[in-house]
């Protein structure tokens, strides 16, 4: 990869086949969803007009977002208006600018210890909830307006325990190592699956700019790979009232079941829909990577 390339990537809007070209398996890992072993899904009826394969339920693959259909995924902000109002109204859709994200995340860091040290901000845990494109981890871009951010003025959670590494480690491994370190413990969720593509993206777009930055020239493909893994498992698909695949509850659908009796059709009722309790759904539960025990969990039991 050339750092020119690297630069080329660095606009608003990122497209797929350029993403996809920098190498032979990021954007597969970028769509990879590791609880259902797919990849992730649509999960809104925008794109239905395109045809066969861009249904509610259908799987995002690399063929639909690239080629002749690049760029229909487009940032919340360079979408028509009528489409922001209705994903607004039907999906609670609402970014966020970046001066608010600055100054709530500015609160988080005044709470830290004051002599913390900076591999410790490294590890501190931090999740955006309904992250949309992520603007609270990393402000490529302002959510709200569509104006890039410089390097230096960036404010998510991400973007300043990148900058702590870039201030304290001038080895190129060294900052490899220590930015694995701070994506492993950097999370957020997300509903619709055209928000989740381009949170990830922002999120991977983010290490390579920070590490062209630091050291000159674009990270090596292994490096870009690696993070990408991570970022796929660490930002993933979920619905956050009910922590299940968005969709996955089976409740008053009606199905058909062998008894004694022959075949009979029964309404499946989910438990935790009809009682509001996370953990009855019978939805497929949302895993996530626990890196410090190499292990995978579901997101519910860590709720306490």
């Amino acid at each position: 990869m050339k750092q020119d390339k690297v630069l080329g990537l660095s606009g608003i809007d990122v497209r797929e086949g350029d993403l996809a070209a920098l190498s032979g398996e990021v954007l597969c890992t970028l769509l990879r969803d590791h609880t259902t072993g797919r990849n992730i899904f649509w999960a809104t009826h925008d794109y239905e007009p395109l045809g066969e394969g861009y249904g509610f339920s259908d799987p995002i693959l690399p063929e639909l977002i690239t080629g002749e259909r690049e760029g229909i995924i487009k940032p919340r902000v360079l979408k028509s208006k009528e489409n922001q109002t209705d994903r607004s109204k039907d999906m609670a859709e609402v970014f966020t600018p970046s001066w608010i994200c600055d100054a709530q995340n500015n609160l988080v860091d005044k709470a830290l210890p004051k002599d913390m040290c900076w591999q410790d901000y490294v590890r501190l845990t931090c999740m955006e909830i309904t992250c949309g494109e992520a603007p609270y981890l990393v402000s490529r871009y302002d959510a709200t307006t569509g104006e890039p951010v410089p390097l230096e003025k960036r404010v998510g959670m991400l973007d300043r325990k990148l900058r702590a590494i870039s201030g304290n480690v001038d080895d190129s491994a060294g900052w490899l190592e220590w930015a694995q370190v701070a994506y492993r413990n950097t999370y957020g969720y997300e509903w619709q699956g055209d928000n989740l593509l381009l949170a990830r993206e922002n999120l991977l777009l983010s290490f390579m700019e920070y590490y062209c930055a630091k050291f000159g020239q674009a990270p090596q493909g292994n490096s870009v790979n690696d993070i990408a893994c991570i970022v796929s498992w660490n930002l993933w698909q979920m619905d956050g009232l009910k922590m299940v695949v968005p969709c996955s509850c089976r409740d008053g659908v009606t199905e058909k079941v062998e008894t004694l009796f022959g075949e009979e059709e029964r309404t499946v009722r989910c438990p935790g829909c009809q009682q509001e309790d996370i953990r009855k759904h019978n939805g497929q539960y949302c895993l996530i990577h626990d890196w410090e025990a190499n292990k995978k969990v579901r997101f519910v039991d860590l709720i306490k």
